[in-house]
């Protein structure tokens, strides 16, 4: 079976024309977490334990949607910031809004509690080399709750993985599910990375339309 795939720098470039053709980043960042969200209630619909473990950039960002959408709906939501506060724009207004809401923000991965539910929202498809020392603790702090029976859902790819050439990090995150966007990435389906993926689910948020023009196969 074949799949089409989408380099990371084909990516950035398909967001880049969507972006200049009139669909924001921060409505692509809405539209993601919003779509990976509704792919972990189909999993476990009833208000739960989650555990959004968040990056510094833009994939972190998709978890802040998340835990927002979350805490809305009733669940009880506690965000790790496992390498500090977030850094980009549209993340730092995403981690914003999280403020008045009843999410727990945690800075330190040995004070998380069990979860229900792990979000994998720290590395995103920039990630290569090896795990940062905050970033592997937060690599094993979801992969402990996983083997203690949380389901596990990576935004974009597991943490630990580089997208374009499957090469794994020691440490790297190992997912139920792994929620992708507009198109695949060659990680998915590798041999030597696609089991860390589970199953691999591509959601549609909005790019096609905004797109034309740019490579997309």
């Amino acid at each position: 079976m074949t799949h089409t795939t989408v380099t990371a720098a084909e990516m950035k470039a398909l967001e880049k024309a969507a972006n200049d053709n009139g669909l924001l980043y921060i409505q692509m960042m809405e539209n993601a977490g919003r779509a990976a969200f509704a792919q972990l209630r189909r999993r476990l619909p009833g208000p739960a334990r989650l555990l959004v473990a968040a990056g510094r950039g833009n994939n972190g960002g998709d978890g802040f949607v998340m835990a927002r959408v979350a805490a809305k709906q009733g669940w009880q939501v506690q965000v790790l910031l496992a390498e500090g506060e977030p850094k980009t724009p549209d993340a730092i207004t995403n981690f914003g809004s999280l403020r008045d809401l009843p999410v727990e923000i945690l800075h330190d991965a040995a004070s998380a509690a069990p979860a229900d539910a792990v979000v994998d929202a720290l590395y995103g498809t920039g990630f290569h080399g090896t795990l940062r020392p905050a970033g592997r603790a937060a690599c094993d702090l979801m992969n402990r709750q996983h083997q203690n029976g949380a389901l596990l859902l990576a935004v974009d790819l597991p943490s630990g993985i580089n997208a374009d050439t499957g090469a794994v990090a020691e440490g790297a995150v190992r997912a139920d599910l792994t929620v992708t966007f507009h198109r695949a990435k060659p990680l998915h389906y590798m041999p030597g990375s696609a089991h860390y993926c589970g199953e691999v689910v591509v959601a549609d948020i909005g790019i096609g339309a905004y797109a034309d023009g740019q490579k997309e196969e």
